[in-house]
């Protein structure tokens, strides 16, 4: 049963969404559980905006950014990737998987290399934006990485030999085999989340409840086929 709606003079919760890939999604799924987020278009620069309907207020931070702003209680709730999570380690509140944003975080090499060659190898020279994440797969698995921290063009990082392997979001796998790329294992499959403030959701649980309620009864927002998936 859907929570009752809370009372109009309560002030907005405020919610962090991602700057990138996910904010048209995450737009539409706000309007398709009957909140009225402004439109991209009249956001121009403001990195704070209130809804027209006056029950959320809406941060634009960066994807890894997210994160942040909720554990410390600048934001109440927030949107983001279940790989920018993860790899954040950030103490929040996962009350919700949202149906869109859905992507693979994987190891990948050249398409002459074979998985069995990775376990010949003590130290392993990997470029990816998602350091904590390679380096506990990696660990887990008896390896001992050197971790290539890189903001973009991770598949750029074998063919140069800059890098044995790369550790990267993908969703169709295209941008990999057009670059001489062949996945090679998933370590963890990815998708949209709401994340939420633990001291908020103790002390506006009616607000908190409402506002997740709405989002877990929204139908999904219709998605493009992506080439690829970008985590920033």
């Amino acid at each position: 049963m859907a929570s009752e709606e809370p009372r109009m003079n309560e002030p907005p919760l405020t919610l962090a969404l991602p700057k990138g890939r996910l904010t048209d999604d995450a737009f539409a799924y706000l309007a398709s559980a009957g909140f009225s987020p402004p439109p991209l278009s009249n956001g121009g620069r403001k990195l704070i905006v209130d809804g027209a309907d006056g029950r959320l207020r809406y941060l634009f931070v960066k994807p890894a950014d997210v994160p942040v702003f909720v554990e410390y209680g600048a934001a109440d709730l927030g949107i983001v990737g279940l790989d920018v999570v993860r790899e954040a380690g950030r103490d929040v509140y996962e009350p919700l998987s949202l149906p869109f944003g859905y992507c693979r975080l994987v190891v990948a090499g050249r398409d002459d290399r074979t998985y069995r060659s990775l376990h010949l190898e003590r130290s392993p020279r990997v470029a990816t934006k998602f350091p904590r994440l390679t380096e506990s797969y990696f660990r887990k698995r008896g390896l001992a990485p050197e971790i290539i921290v890189m903001s973009g063009s991770v598949e750029l990082a074998p063919l140069v030999g800059l890098a044995d392997l790369i550790v990267d979001l993908v969703q169709t796998g295209s941008t990999l085999h057009e670059n001489g790329l062949n996945e090679l294992r998933v370590i963890l499959e990815s998708q949209a989340v709401l994340i939420a403030n633990r001291a908020s959701y103790r002390l506006r649980p009616a607000e908190m409840r409402f506002v997740i309620d709405a989002l877990a009864g929204a139908p999904p927002p219709c998605q493009p086929i992506a080439a690829d998936a970008e985590s920033a």
